[in-house]
């Protein structure tokens, strides 16, 4: 039996980073969530948001850890399946990923242990500094990992010798001419992924009739939240759409299914693009639709697929029909959060049962828009590693297919054991539900922290006069 490595290679590329992203797009959003949490505790002494704050931690240290035995996996392929990519790009994007784990481990994770640990160790305003330090963490994890990707799709402040990248500007490499849009618009989706996550949990409490005030303002503030960043999203997207088509034309031809450069695009609501053709079947479309979004004009042109070599191109059906999934799903999440805040605003949110019912069911609706989004980005990217530099097929490592087809099994069967389990213990989580604190610790954050503070000192005043 013949194995194509390059495209097993790919294949377990393909399917370990789609497992890892699930718990960075969710953690990098609840971290933000949680350290909001704490400061409204703080500023408003209300012990609910405190329940909340501990509550949240508890998932998003299950979430973290997946995501860290994920990511290693990720690093060890880079150098057994990918060895002549390290070789020649590993000048400027050692240092970038080695930045995003000294954030990652140095950082969130010191602080995530006073966050799990430190809650009657440390004071109130250290324990929610903490928060905030791993949320800021986070967003500087996606920072790095952002540059270095964006890095891959505009290449830009290197040169190259004897095949091999050096670094002349580490700002212009970092700060390439992607990045700002990507980095937005990843660190806008993990936000809205967090923000249903918590809709959903939210609206379950309320359906349910357990925690209602805590499940209440779980809705709020996650209505709150998305009723912003889905049509800020809209935005973003817009724009990185017309980086990506000043600087990766071919990949926004690949989007559009658009083959024909010199007529004006339409857009396509559903089509089946067949690329031995170079022709699309069953189309339903939007005349010059595609030449309206992306070049503001109604016949504006840009290139097709057919101004390429049949080499020079992505896999069609894969971006056209994985970037229709992330732009449906949405257009959904715009419609439900407006909806959400129409119903808050006229008082009827929490009464809405029918609602409540679909959001509660809606916590998937992030992971997958953004995994959709990876693969367009990936996909679309192809043949090229690094757009116009390196060809995937010329960075792979001299490994037989047969072994990665071997390991690509192992890593199937290993990671949805680790998968089940995790997403077993944070239904577990979320079926216990918000837990009051002990008595202990009730004495001590019952009340607001300032005022337990003040309390506390007046409590060693009195015991120091009486000795």
């Amino acid at each position: 039996m013949e194995f194509d490595p390059v495209l097993l290679a790919r294949l377990q590329f393909a399917f370990t980073i789609i497992f890892h992203i699930i718990f960075p797009s969710f953690t990098i959003g609840l971290s933000a969530y949680i350290a909001t949490l704490g400061a409204v505790w703080l500023k408003t002494g209300n012990d609910r948001f405190q329940l909340l704050m501990r509550f949240w931690t508890k998932i998003f240290a299950v979430s973290f850890g997946m995501g860290v035995v994920s990511g290693i996996v990720l690093s060890y392929q880079i150098g057994t399946n990918w060895s002549r990519f390290s070789v020649a790009t590993g000048n400027v994007l050692g240092p970038l990923l080695g930045y995003e784990v000294l954030a990652a481990f140095f950082l969130e994770a010191t602080f995530l242990g006073v966050l799990l640990f430190g809650f009657k160790k440390v004071p109130p305003w250290l324990y929610v500094l903490s928060a905030v330090v791993v949320a800021i963490g986070t967003a500087i994890s996606a920072f790095w990992i952002l540059a270095a990707n964006s890095w891959m799709q505009t290449p830009a402040g290197f040169e190259m010798k004897d095949g091999v990248a050096f670094p002349l500007d580490w700002l212009t490499i970092i700060f390439n001419p992607s990045f700002p849009y990507r980095f937005a618009h990843m660190l806008n989706a993990a936000y809205l992924t967090t923000g249903f996550v918590v809709l959903a949990v939210g609206a379950r409490y309320v359906l349910g009739g357990k925690y209602i005030e805590e499940g209440r303002n779980m809705l709020r503030m996650a209505i709150g939240l998305t009723a912003i960043l889905a049509p800020l999203q809209l935005i973003l997207g817009d724009q990185h759409g017309l980086n990506t088509l000043h600087h990766q034309p071919i990949k926004i031809a690949a989007i559009e299914a658009h083959w024909d450069g010199s007529k004006p695009a339409d857009f396509h609501i559903f089509a089946w693009p067949d690329e031995k053709a170079g022709a699309n079947h069953l189309e339903l479309s939007i005349p010059k639709g595609a030449s309206l979004i992306l070049t503001h004009k109604m016949n504006g042109l840009f290139p097709g697929l057919l101004s390429v070599p049949e080499n020079e191109r992505p896999p069609v059906k894969t971006v056209f029909f994985a970037f229709r999934i992330m732009l449906g799903l949405g257009f959904f999440m715009i419609a439900a959060a407006l909806l959400g805040a129409f119903f808050w605003w006229r008082g009827a949110l929490f009464e809405t049962r029918w609602y409540l019912l679909v959001m509660a069911q809606c916590w998937w609706i992030g992971f997958v828009a953004v995994i959709s989004g990876w693969v367009v980005t990936e996909s679309g990217r192809q043949p090229w590693i690094v757009h116009h530099i390196l060809r995937t097929a010329d960075a792979t490592s001299t490994v037989p297919g047969a072994t990665i087809a071997g390991t690509l099994a192992l890593f199937v069967i290993a990671y949805g054991i680790v998968f089940w389990f995790g997403i077993y213990y944070i239904n577990r989580l979320i079926a216990q539900g918000p837990r009051g604190p002990s008595s202990e610790e009730a004495g001590r954050f019952s009340r607001s922290p300032l005022a337990a503070a003040r309390d506390e000192g007046r409590d060693a005043l009195n015991k120091g006069s009486s000795a």
